[in-house]
């Protein structure tokens, strides 16, 4: 599945069509493969939120905010949330405690919609591959969220890679996951997709692997 972003065009900071995406773990490598692909479409805004925010340069000052803060801080989780219409999840650590966060900062600022990182094998999906007590984070997260009232979608990704290709396959909870990659690109294409698109696998766990 492969769908190509039309060319940037020109962007206000007034246009009532624009999306304000939160990036929750902006440091991430997925996070930061996935920032130009949101900033390909012009009708995007995104603010960066990590706990060190000298790690990152702005790649777009009029379309970019970065904004220090742990996902923990209730207080600086819930200002840097408001006013933004999604949030996009890319964390490591404390994640059920942290998804516990997400939720009532959300609740609390009126966002509804949360694109969250989880992996596979947190069902117990990958054939031929049995459930692992180091994905009991990700799992304990993924049912934090899928129990929330949030137009949620969860994506479970395979490892990921680093080629340029954009091709992936997606299945749904309860099917067996396919695969066990899935490129960087791939990922950041879905999610931006995502992200744009308010209705889209609104409440559904992805499994998202190579095509």
């Amino acid at each position: 599945m492969s769908v190509p972003f039309p060319a940037a065009g020109p962007w206000t900071r007034a246009d009532p069509g624009t999306t304000r995406v939160l990036v929750l773990g902006a440091n991430g490598q997925l996070a930061r493969n996935t920032t130009p692909f949101f900033l390909r479409r012009a009708d995007a805004r995104l603010t960066l939120y990590l706990r060190r925010s000298g790690r990152l340069r702005n790649p777009s000052p009029s379309r970019v905010s970065i904004v220090e803060g742990d996902v923990l801080d209730r207080a600086a989780l819930q200002a840097a949330m408001q006013g933004h219409d999604v949030v996009y999840a890319n964390l490591v650590g404390e994640m059920p405690r942290q998804a516990e966060a997400i939720v009532d900062a959300m609740h609390t600022t009126g966002v509804a919609r949360l694109i969250f990182i989880a992996s596979m094998g947190i069902y117990g999906e990958v054939p031929g591959e049995s459930y692992r007590a180091m994905l009991n984070p990700y799992r304990d997260a993924a049912a934090i969220v899928e129990a929330s009232d949030l137009d949620w979608t969860v994506l479970r990704p395979g490892w990921f890679t680093r080629d340029e290709a954009i091709a992936y396959r997606i299945t749904q909870k309860g099917e067996p996951f396919r695969g066990r990659e899935v490129s960087m690109n791939s990922l950041s294409d879905l999610i931006v997709r995502l992200a744009m698109s308010p209705t889209l696998e609104v409440r559904r766990s992805l499994g998202v692997s190579r095509d």
